[in-house]
């Protein structure tokens, strides 16, 4: 690591330029890191590389897609991506997801999504273990004067989750234009309750992720027939 990425702190938000911020990003592109940007202030956090936030990331895509696919619902879901509106945002969810009519919008070959030329996700997914005060303080909602609104909803996300891996609970968001609302079932993703979430990521505690997929696929088709 060079002499300037020891000098940066990681996990917490500081005070910089975007000419900064690109160039702290520039200095870690070999390191497994996540970088936003937001109100002239930049997060650097240091991928998670922990056993339950790995698991809890797979459950969660799987769930997602899997339930999209029963519904028929178009989904394009993103992982570690960065979107970016230059100058003013940026940020890198563990995972988003374009839905229905938007789900073919990025182009293959994409690498940097360009919010000024393209749409934001539906849905952005924070797996959260050591971050999730932040996962749910600044790039949800007033933390200090500094942030008078939230990254994700002056971005126009339309919903927000944050995984709790610590406690096996997911703390989901619909966005509106005075703030946003806690939700228990998934508005961009009707039918999607939080706590058929929450028991597969408890059950991946005690089985193994097909033994859960399984489980996920019966709940879904119940729910579809009931």
């Amino acid at each position: 690591m060079s002499e300037t990425q020891t000098q940066l702190p990681t996990d917490t938000w500081i005070c910089a330029s975007w000419q900064e911020y690109e160039q702290a990003i520039a200095n870690l592109l070999k390191e497994k890191a996540k970088s936003y940007y937001y109100k002239g202030h930049m997060r650097l956090e240091m991928a998670p590389v922990s056993f339950d936030h790995g698991k809890d990331h797979v459950v969660i895509i799987f769930a997602v897609t899997l339930f999209a696919a029963l519904k028929g619902i178009l989904a394009t879901g993103l992982d570690t991506t960065i979107f970016r509106k230059t100058g003013v945002q940026d940020c890198q969810p563990d995972v988003a997801y374009y839905l229905r009519e938007r789900a073919q919008t990025i182009p293959a070959g994409t690498g940097i999504v360009n919010l000024d030329r393209y749409p934001v996700p539906n849905l952005v997914i924070e797996i959260a273990k050591t971050s999730l005060l932040d996962d749910l303080g600044t790039k949800r909602c007033l933390t200090t004067s500094r942030f008078a609104s939230t990254l994700y909803e002056e971005l126009g996300v339309a919903e927000y989750w944050v995984v709790d891996v610590q406690n096996a609970q997911i703390i989901a968001y619909a966005m509106a234009e005075q703030g946003s609302k806690r939700i228990q079932e998934s508005q961009v993703l009707p039918g999607l309750a939080m706590f058929t979430l929450e028991e597969a990521l408890r059950r991946s505690r005690e089985i193994n992720q097909s033994e859960v997929g399984a489980w996920l696929l019966s709940q879904f088709q119940q729910r579809e027939y009931s």
